[in-house]
């Protein structure tokens, strides 16, 4: 049986009338993370966006398992199985964490509710100590938590991480980085975009690096780790 897999092909993304992204082709396997760096301005968060369909796709195609994704708005990419996990740790500071948490399950039955929160809990016994806290008085590692528990209890199939590590204290961001193991665990494959590209290269199998809205590598994380020139010529370059 074939894995599961999100496969892009010839990516053309364009925002105020220029192109930004050139034909960026590349494959999310189910079960692996893949790590895709660059630096600021390489094109990584058109590309997010362009997948999570916030932007819109000038070219080429994104599919799931075959099925086109290309052209549909965010809210049917998420129920297709692709969760999203912005950058910048956004929450809805009036409500609670758990109301957080909540306003992202799809299916919103009492029994789904449930069993999801108590999967995010598992996940992030934090939050469940913090559930009745305003979001807004939470630290940023816990409102990053919150963040990628409204991707959990989506139970998606694909997970796509901008900015893991943004802003937040190493201890924090190993809590983060286990949370993404267990999602593999699970067999939920996930894109991550970090500034940071050894914390990135160790969790990651894959790894594609932007250059000015061009791939200039997609193989092994082991590998490009050997070859620290690509990804100093990228940053460099940009």
């Amino acid at each position: 049986m074939t894995a599961s897999s999100v496969v892009v092909e010839n990516l053309v993304v364009e925002r105020g009338g220029k192109r930004v992204i050139h034909g960026v082709s590349f494959t999310i396997r189910a079960g692996e993370i893949s790590t895709l760096l660059g630096a600021n301005g390489a094109g990584k968060s058109s590309t997010v966006m362009a997948l999570a369909g916030a932007l819109p796709v000038a070219g080429g195609s994104v599919r799931l398992d075959g099925v086109p994704l290309t052209g549909l708005a965010a809210d049917r990419i998420r129920r297709a199985g692709i969760a999203l996990v912005p950058e910048g740790h956004r929450v809805l500071g009036q409500l609670t964490a758990e109301e957080n948490v909540l306003v992202a399950a799809l299916d919103g039955s009492p029994a789904a509710r449930k069993e999801g929160l108590e999967s995010v809990y598992r996940i992030f016994p934090e939050l469940a100590e913090r559930r009745r806290q305003l979001a807004s008085d939470l630290s940023g590692g816990q409102k990053q938590m919150v963040a990628m528990a409204q991707a959990f209890i989506a139970r998606p199939r694909f997970m796509i991480v901008d900015e893991l590590s943004l802003g937040l204290a190493p201890t924090v961001v190993k809590r983060l980085a286990e949370a993404l193991k267990i999602a593999t665990g699970n067999g939920i494959g996930v894109l991550l975009i970090e500034q940071f590209a050894n914390l990135a290269l160790d969790l990651a199998r894959d790894a594609m690096v932007l250059e000015r809205g061009k791939l200039v590598y997609d193989g092994s994380s082991e590998t490009l780790k050997a070859r620290p020139e690509i990804l100093h010529g990228a940053y460099l370059a940009s």
